[in-house]
């Protein structure tokens, strides 16, 4: 998930006291995810009379920033499932009433119902996509089926992986790879030595999608980390040899939410959006055509062609029980996995 330079609509600060329009709304989004595809704006508009503006963010704490500097910018925000509650303790989520936004009937319970989305009986994120986080190689280049983690570490890929350059990321593949939890691995000496087993084969540390992407169709890398809704537009928007491998070992899955900022001057439009997002018409169109994450709404997919990935495959009882959900990880924490990734990376420069 990323964007090219240029495409960031707004630094800090830039809507402060910002007036909408009554017809307009703002989404603050990962560059190029399902908010700002340009059939979707049209569909939505068309329906609604709404206009919907997106504004970016690179990063988790880029967000975080950018709601608490402008107050009454956004209406609409996606958000990991593992940092709605940081949001959510600095006051900046507004509480959201479920029959506001009627896609959510056919969300899964366990989304729907997730500890991590509510807070004192109340709902203040809708689940919206959830996708796995592994890797995925060039079939051009690698024959044979792959289906461990343990593939990242073969040498016979040596200098020929891209590492997503995020400290989180890095310690979750190492969990997985070592038979930790990935939510709190015991033994972080192990997940070190792996991570450091890790630096003849790294060709390249990407930040962004665009440079995974870049990457791999130029050729750089054979193998890389990757979440599945991009291998999923690799495949289907730019045409790549790419093939996503769900490990035997488990698969480190995530959810994204949509919430309103407590701020937001048009929440009732924010929910009418959030329930387009969750729609079947608007779900369908953005899988097939475009690649997409899988949709929270158990409905969107059972609407998915028959022979699609994230219906035949991502809905499977095997793969299903494979997954790992990421929750919320404590600042202590946190500051603890950025600290050995810096150390890493530091080693790898040597």
């Amino acid at each position: 998930m990323t964007w090219a330079l240029g495409t960031v609509l707004a630094t800090a600060g830039l809507f402060s006291g910002y007036a909408h329009a009554a017809t307009q709304i703002r989404v603050l989004n990962w560059h190029g995810y399902g908010t700002d595809e340009k059939f979707a704006l049209e569909m939505f508009e068309k329906q609604t009379g709404i206009e919907v503006v997106n504004d970016y963010y690179s990063s988790d704490q880029e967000m975080r920033t950018k709601l608490a500097t402008n107050p009454g910018a956004y209406d609409v925000v996606v958000i990991g499932n593992q940092t709605v509650l940081a949001v959510y303790q600095t006051g900046l989520l507004k509480k959201i009433d479920p029959s506001s936004i009627p896609n959510m009937a056919t969300v899964q319970p366990s989304m729907r119902n997730s500890p991590d989305l509510n807070f004192n009986g109340n709902l203040y994120a809708v689940p919206w996509v959830w996708g796995i986080n592994s890797f995925a190689y060039n079939t051009d280049k690698v024959k044979g089926n792959i289906g461990s983690v343990q593939a990242m570490w073969d040498p016979r890929f040596k200098g020929r992986l891209a590492m997503r350059d995020d400290s989180a990321f890095a310690v979750n593949l190492a969990a997985l790879a070592t038979g930790q939890d990935i939510n709190n691995p015991p033994d972080m000496g192990k997940i070190k030595a792996k991570l450091l087993d890790l630096k003849p084969q790294v060709r390249m540390f990407w930040s962004s999608e665009d440079e995974w992407l870049k990457g791999m169709a130029a050729g750089n890398f054979d193998i890389g980390a990757i979440w599945a809704g991009a291998a999923a537009r690799a495949t289907k928007r730019y045409k790549l040899p790419v093939k996503f491998v769900i490990p035997d070992e488990g698969a480190i899955a995530w959810l994204d939410a949509m919430a309103i900022p407590n701020t937001s001057q048009h929440p009732a439009d924010a929910a009418k959006f959030i329930n387009f997002m969750l729609s079947k018409e608007f779900y369908v169109k953005w899988d097939t055509d475009i690649g997409a994450a899988v949709s929270a709404n158990r409905a969107a997919v059972d609407a998915l062609p028959a022979d699609a990935f994230n219906r035949v495959v991502m809905g499977t009882p095997d793969v299903q029980k494979r997954l790992r959900f990421v929750h919320p990880v404590p600042d202590a924490r946190r500051a603890q996995y950025v600290e050995l990734w810096e150390q890493i990376k530091t080693d790898f420069a040597k």
